[in-house]
């Protein structure tokens, strides 16, 4: 038999015959997971970062066309994690951002795929992408 509780903050999920664990979602930003009979604290999700496919050097071409785009001095902070609209970027720099990228790195993104780009590492492994799509 299985029970589940939910409220707009906590959710839980019990199945009791075989005594299994129970998953506990405290809230949004953390999670209790019982495993094997011993419990561990919450996990706060300060920050997860998953990185995907991008090369080195595409995500460096990556943004020195942002910084170039963007005219931002050389002491600007300017890496994967850097999220465009940080850095200054309103909707026509980014789409400045896009052309330059289609035409330095010889790709064509779509307009879908253009609207999903946040930060320079979403450029990137766009990029990638569409680069391994093009040379299949």
């Amino acid at each position: 038999m299985a029970t589940f509780t939910a409220t707009p903050t906590r959710a839980s999920f019990t199945l009791k015959p075989a005594q299994v664990p129970v998953f506990k979602i405290s809230n949004v930003r953390s999670v209790s997971l019982p495993v094997g009979g011993i419990s561990f604290p919450s996990l706060k999700a300060c920050r997860f970062q998953v990185s995907c496919a991008a090369k080195k050097e595409t995500l460096d071409k990556v943004c020195e066309i942002v910084r170039k785009q963007l005219a931002l001095p050389a002491d600007a902070v300017v890496n994967g994690e850097s999220k465009i609209a940080y850095l200054g970027a309103d909707s026509l720099d980014t789409v400045e951002i896009v052309m330059a990228i289609e035409e330095n790195l010889d790709v064509t993104v779509e307009e879908d795929s253009a609207q999903r780009i946040a930060s320079i590492q979403d450029a990137a492994d766009l990029v990638e992408e569409l680069l391994k799509k093009k040379g299949a």
